[in-house]
C-alpha cells in the first residue's frame, strides 16, 4: 500500500476502501508471510479475505488494494495453489469471487510439504557441495568455515527431523 512514484495521496485516501480491520488484518499476515519468503502483495491479499465478511472478485481487492492485476493474479494462483483461497461461485456474477479458506493447517500443511521441506533439501545439498569446496580453501581458514558448515548442516537437519512433527500437529 506504499504510493508510486510521484503519489501525492495521503495514507488514509489510499486505503479509504478498508476498514481499521481490514488494515489490521492485512499488516498481521504481510508480517507473517513475509517472514516465510511470500511477497507482501501476497500478504495484502489475504488478509483482505480473511477480515472480508464476502468473497471478493479480482478487480476489487486491486482497487481496495492499489496493486496491479497481474499481483493480484500471481497472488491468488500461490494463494489457491498452498490451498489458502479457494474460487466461490457467486449468483449472477460472471466473474470470479475469492474468500480465504479458513482452515490455516491446511494452508500450513500445503506451505510446509510443498515450500518449506524442498527448501531445507536444496539447503541441505548446498551445504555438501560446500563441504566438498572446504579443501580449496587455505587451510588457516579451512578449520572455521568446517565448524560453521557443520552448524548450519546440524540446524538443516534438525528442521528436516521436525517438520514431520508439525505435520502431525497441524492434522489434530
Amino acid at each position: 500500500m506504499q504510493p508510486k512514484t510521484g503519489d501525492t495521496t495521503s495514507r488514509s485516501e489510499r486505503t479509504g476502501d478498508l476498514s481499521p480491520l481490514d488494515i489490521e488484518a492485512i499488516d498481521l499476515f504481510i508480517s507473517f508471510l513475509r517472514m516465510v519468503g511470500l511477497p507482501k502483495s501476497v500478504g495484502e491479499i489475504y488478509g483482505l479475505l480473511f477480515a472480508s465478511p464476502r468473497p471478493l472478485a479480482m478487480d476489487e481487492l486491486t482497487s481496495r488494494l492499489h496493486i496491479s492485476t497481474g499481483a493480484a493474479s500471481q497472488g491468488l494462483k500461490l494463494l489457491r495453489t498452498l490451498g489458502a483461497v479457494k474460487t466461490v461461485y457467486t449468483p449472477g456474477a460472471r466473474k470470479d469471487h475469492y474468500a480465504a479458506d479458513l482452515e490455516l493447517s491446511r494452508f500450513a500443511t500445503v506451505f510446509i510439504k510443498e515450500e518449506l521441506q524442498p527448501r531445507l533439501a536444496r539447503g541441505l545439498e548446498r551445504v555438501r557441495r560446500m563441504e566438498a569446496l572446504l579443501a580449496e580453501l587455505p587451510e588457516a581458514d579451512r578449520k572455521a568455515a568446517s565448524d560453521r558448515l557443520t552448524k548450519l548442516r546440524h540446524w538443516l537437519e534438525k528442521g528436516h527431523t521436525m517438520l514431520p512433527w508439525i505435520l502431525k500437529f497441524l492434522v489434530v
